[in-house]
C-alpha cells in the first residue's frame, strides 16, 4: 500500500487511476461488435447459439414463465426474502421523491411549459447464473415502476439454467412478468434490436461484465443507456479520530470486487495513515479473497496524506469517486466543498454497503471519474420531456420580426417563410 505525501507521487497516482479505465482489448470489442450484428439479422437464431455457446443452454424458449419464478423464489431463505422486501420498500420510498411535474406558465399571450412523460418500454440487464444479484433488480427496476414505464423486459442470464432463488424472488416480489433467460452482448442486442420473440426497448439499464458494457455502449443511439460502468472504487476522507481499523474494513469491501477495483483513503494525519495501513494488513491476511484485494491495493490503492480537509475535498473532486465516505469529526462541514462524487456516506455510521443494499438511494453509480457529468440512476432516467408552446395571435405579432431576422440571417429562407404566410392574414 503506497502512502503519498508528496505532490509529484500524487500526480503519478491520479495519472494512474485515469488509465485505469482505458486500454480495451480490440478482439473484445470485435466479437461484440459480431454478436451485434449477428443478432440483428438473424434474430433468435443468433441468441440461442450464443445461449448455446456462451450458456450451455439448449433452449429456444427464452421466457421464464411467472410460475416457475414463484417456484425458484420459494428456496430462499425467510430472512433473506424479508431483508429482501425490506429494502424494496426503502428504495421505493426513496425514488418516489424523485418524480417530477409537468409544468407551464402564461406570459404576454405565450404559453410554455413541459410535459413529462415515462419511457414506454425498458429493458433490465441482471448479471445472474450462481450469483446473486437480487440487489440489482430492485435498484433498476423500481425507479422504471416509479416513474410509470408500463413495460419492463428482464434479461438475466441462466448458465446450465441455474437462476438463483434470491434473485426470483427479487423478481417476484416487484411483479415482473417479462423475464428472459438469456445474458451477454447477445441480450443486449436482442433489447436492442428486437427479436422474433424480444420486442424492442426504448432503454437498457443495469451493470454486466465487459462484453455488456462494450455492448451496451456500441448500441447507444439506437436504444438510450443508462451509464458505461467500471471498475468499482471508494474514496474516504478522514481526519486522526476516525478508527483505523474500520477505515480499512470500507477499503478492502471494494478492493475485493477485482483486481480493478480501486480504494482510496485521504487523511490529514500521518501517524493515522500509518494506522491504516497497519489495519490492512491484518484484515487482509484473514480475507477469503485476499489476492484479488491485495492486487487491487497495490495497483490504485493509496493513502494520502493532506494538510486540511479542504485540500482532501479537492483531490476528492479530481478523483470524482462512485462511493465517497467522508469519516471526520464533523462530516457535514466537509461536504460544502465536495462537489463530484456518486453517493456520498456521511460518518462513522454510514459505510457502503449501507447504500448498496438497504437505505433507500440507488447503488447504479458513476465510475472512473464520470460523477464529473453522470448522475446515479433514478426515476429521472426513465421520464421524457417534451417542451410545450402556444402562442397567441397578438404575441405572434409581437415576435414574428425577430424570427424573421433570425431565420434569414442562417439562410433559412422556408423558416422565414412559415412566419410571413401567417402576416399576410393579420
Amino acid at each position: 500500500m503506497r502512502i503519498i505525501k508528496e505532490q509529484r507521487m500524487l500526480e503519478d497516482f491520479l495519472l494512474t487511476l485515469r488509465k485505469r479505465a482505458e486500454g480495451i482489448d480490440p478482439q473484445i470489442v470485435s466479437t461484440v461488435s459480431h454478436i451485434l450484428k449477428e443478432v440483428q439479422t438473424r434474430g433468435d437464431r443468433a441468441v440461442f447459439e450464443f445461449t448455446k455457446r456462451f450458456d450451455k443452454l439448449d433452449t429456444r424458449d427464452f421466457k421464464l414463465k411467472p410460475s416457475l419464478i414463484k417456484r425458484l423464489s420459494k428456496d430462499t431463505p425467510s430472512e433473506v426474502r424479508a431483508a429482501i422486501e425490506l429494502a424494496a420498500s426503502r428504495i421505493w420510498q426513496y425514488h418516489e421523491h424523485q418524480l417530477e411535474k409537468s409544468w407551464k406558465y402564461t406570459r404576454q399571450g405565450v404559453t410554455l411549459g413541459q410535459m413529462i412523460t415515462p419511457l414506454e418500454r425498458v429493458g433490465v440487464y441482471v448479471p445472474g447464473g450462481k450469483a446473486s444479484y437480487p440487489s440489482t433488480v430492485l435498484m433498476n427496476v423500481i425507479p422504471a415502476q416509479v416513474a410509470g414505464v408500463r413495460e419492463i423486459a428482464l434479461c438475466v442470464p441462466t448458465p446450465e439454467g441455474q437462476l438463483n432463488p434470491a434473485v426470483a424472488t427479487a423478481i417476484e416480489i416487484l411483479g415482473i412478468k417479462e423475464v428472459y433467460r438469456i445474458g451477454g452482448a447477445q441480450a443486449v442486442a436482442a433489447m436492442a434490436y428486437g427479436t422474433e420473440s424480444i420486442k424492442k426497448v426504448d432503454k437498457i439499464v443495469g451493470p454486466g461484465n465487459i462484453y455488456v458494457a462494450i455492448a451496451k455502449k456500441m448500441v447507444f443511439g439506437i436504444v438510450d443507456i443508462d451509464m458505461i460502468a467500471g471498475p468499482s472504487e471508494i474514496l474516504i476522507i478522514t481526519d486522526s479520530r476516525a478508527n483505523p481499523e474500520i477505515v480499512a474494513a470500507d477499503m478492502l469491501s471494494q478492493a475485493e470486487h477485482d483486481e480493478h477495483a480501486s480504494a482510496v483513503v485521504i487523511t490529514t494525519s500521518s501517524v493515522h495513515a500509518k494506522k491504516i495501513e497497519k489495519a490492512l494488513e491484518i484484515q487482509l491476511k484473514e480475507l477469503s479473497r485476499s489476492d484479488i484485494a491485495s492486487k487491487s491495493l497495490k495497483n490504485y490503492g493509496a493513502i494520502i496524506v493532506v494538510k486540511n480537509l479542504k485540500k482532501a475535498a479537492q483531490i476528492a473532486n479530481t478523483i470524482s469517486p462512485e462511493h465517497l465516505e467522508i469519516m471526520t469529526e464533523d462530516p457535514e462541514a466537509v461536504l460544502p466543498y465536495i462537489k463530484n462524487a456518486g453517493a456520498i456516506f456521511l460518518g462513522t455510521w454510514s459505510p457502503e454497503p449501507i447504500g448498496d443494499y438497504i437505505a433507500g438511494p440507488n447503488h447504479t453509480l458513476p465510475t472512473s471519474g464520470t460523477a464529473r457529468f453522470f448522475s446515479p440512476l433514478g426515476v429521472y432516467d426513465f421520464l421524457k420531456r417534451s417542451s410545450i408552446i402556444k402562442t397567441s395571435k397578438a404575441a405572434f405579432k409581437r415576435l414574428a420580426r425577430a424570427v424573421i431576422t433570425l431565420s434569414e440571417a442562417e439562410g433559412l429562407e422556408a423558416h422565414a417563410n412559415t412566419i410571413k404566410v401567417r402576416m399576410k392574414g393579420l
